[in-house]
């Protein structure tokens, strides 16, 4: 059944789990984070919607966005003197773009959406999950023992359930925006894990061969920051 969410088109890809903080300085992205703070928006809760290249997704076109995004749940907000915005959320919960609704009052975009479950798996595939899971926790390790400094990166709690682990292996790599728009997409838990392990065994291979090791996530502003 469609819901109704507001969006904000980024461009940059929000997967389930991950933190993303953004700086708010546009007059229509201020109020909406007024909105999420006083509640007029349920739950605190709006849609990153990747931008697809060349587009900036400030119409109520549809065609320079990706259908598929992640909800982005408030959990801080600070306003500055000036009435900006320092804000930090947390990816949650994957959903598809049916429509734009330009008939909104507010003066953010409102989109009409469905949510993405996951497909359940098969009995066969579901065997396969704690191998998986592991092989994709050591190219993990492998990618960011070659990217960052031992400080610099976390592994995830063994906790964390093999569903849900692809995006987390995900949020501390520097994947380009069209492969994290595809893990993003997969809706199965067992193709989603051999995803990232090729992912970040790949992009640990051309560190090691270009002897070259990334910014942190946190320089690059592009992907933090919305005007």
């Amino acid at each position: 059944m469609a819901e109704n969410l507001p969006l904000f088109p980024l461009g940059a890809v929000l997967l389930p789990g991950a933190s993303l903080p953004l700086h708010i300085f546009e007059p229509r992205y201020r109020q909406l984070t007024v909105d999420l703070v006083t509640g007029a928006v349920p739950e605190r809760s709006f849609g990153v919607i990747a931008t697809k290249q060349g587009g900036t997704g400030d119409s109520a076109d549809i065609e320079p966005i990706h259908d598929i995004g992640c909800t982005a749940v408030l959990r801080e907000a600070r306003r500055l003197p000036d009435g900006r915005f320092d804000i930090v959320t947390r990816g949650d919960r994957r959903f598809r773009l049916l429509d734009i609704d330009d008939t909104a009052s507010c003066p953010y975009l409102m989109g009409s959406v469905e949510w993405i479950p996951d497909d359940e798996p098969a009995d066969e595939q579901r065997m396969l999950l704690p191998m998986l899971a592991k092989s994709a926790r050591e190219a993990h390790k492998q990618y960011c023992s070659a990217a960052w400094r031992d400080e610099d990166w976390n592994e995830p709690e063994a906790s964390v359930e093999f569903a849900a682990l692809p995006h987390l292996l995900a949020s501390d790599c520097l994947l380009t925006l069209e492969d994290r728009q595809v893990l993003l997409e997969e809706r199965n838990p067992v193709h989603r894990l051999r995803l990232i392990r090729t992912l970040l065994l790949r992009e640990a291979g051309f560190l090691q061969q270009l002897r070259a090791v990334p910014r942190p996530l946190s320089e690059f502003g592009i992907e933090t920051t919305r005007n």
